[in-house]
């Protein structure tokens, strides 16, 4: 086994999502074992272009017809693999920047919107009903939830605390120090077998990963309506199941303090 595929191997994120961890990344390294070290290909330029890949699937998916569905799945997962790629292959070089971080996360986030805007429009189109519009409309708006319910916490968090953010991202790093690969180069058939039947719990997250398994499958077997309603259901619940959650948290947390100030 090379070290080159080795230290790529170490790149791969080890809270990868669920398609992610077994699929579109694992591809994503054996990309990058071909052009990691061609020099003009650079993170950034991988992020573009896995962005330009995510907006020719929309296009396609706007546009219409079961040939265009199939090359519109395709390119979605072309996309992620590019997207799994950049940070691989920023992690695998050293140069991990913010703006590169920053950047990959707002196209993703962009890319999700399109992706279900498209897809509420396809299925409009084709049921002549207004109702799968508002099924992408609301699934979106509640993965946006999900998403800024962990920053107003983290914000609420500083105000008492200046330091929280720091101490939390340490905390976040030992724990990951210490957690031991179980699984993937160098490990047995069964390691990986229980490692890969250990991630399909995964799936009930309904994360970014899921969402390029469900959005795939939904074109190919042209069930888009279906596909809409698991994903304004999911992202419902766990946005106000969050919700409830931080709120609970950031209350007792608050009388915790009340109590030990009356306690001193």
């Amino acid at each position: 086994m090379s070290e080159k595929l080795q230290r790529l191997w170490a790149t791969k994120n080890k809270n990868d999502e669920w398609w992610s961890s077994f699929v579109t990344s694992p591809l994503a390294i054996a990309a990058n074992f071909i052009v990691v070290d061609w020099k003009w290909l650079t993170p950034n330029r991988l992020t573009v272009l896995s962005f330009i890949t995510a907006v020719a699937s929309v296009v396609l998916i706007i546009i219409g017809g079961q040939v265009q569905f199939y090359v519109a799945a395709a390119l979605i997962h072309v996309s992620h693999i590019l997207d799994c790629m950049d940070g691989q292959m920023a992690r695998y070089r050293g140069v991990t920047s913010r703006s590169g971080g920053f950047f990959d996360k707002i196209t993703d986030q962009v890319q999700v919107f399109l992706w279900f805007g498209a897809i509420g429009y396809a299925a409009y189109v084709q049921a002549e009903n207004i109702l799968p519009v508002f099924l992408a409309f609301t699934g979106v708006a509640f993965y946006a939830l999900r998403g800024y319910i962990k920053y107003v916490t983290i914000y609420i968090y500083m105000g008492d605390d200046k330091e929280y953010l720091e101490k939390a991202t340490q905390e976040v790093s030992e724990i990951e120090n210490k957690t031991k690969d179980t699984a993937g180069l160098g490990h047995g058939v069964l390691a990986n077998l229980r490692w890969f039947v250990g991630e399909q719990r995964k799936l009930l997250s309904f994360d970014e990963g899921v969402f390029i398994f469900m959005l795939s499958v939904s074109l190919i077997l042209n069930a888009l309506t279906p596909m809409l309603w698991i994903f304004a259901i999911s992202q419902m619940f766990y946005g106000l199941a969050r919700s409830l959650q931080r709120g609970r948290q950031l209350h007792l947390n608050q009388v915790r303090q009340i109590l030990t100030t009356t306690e001193k």
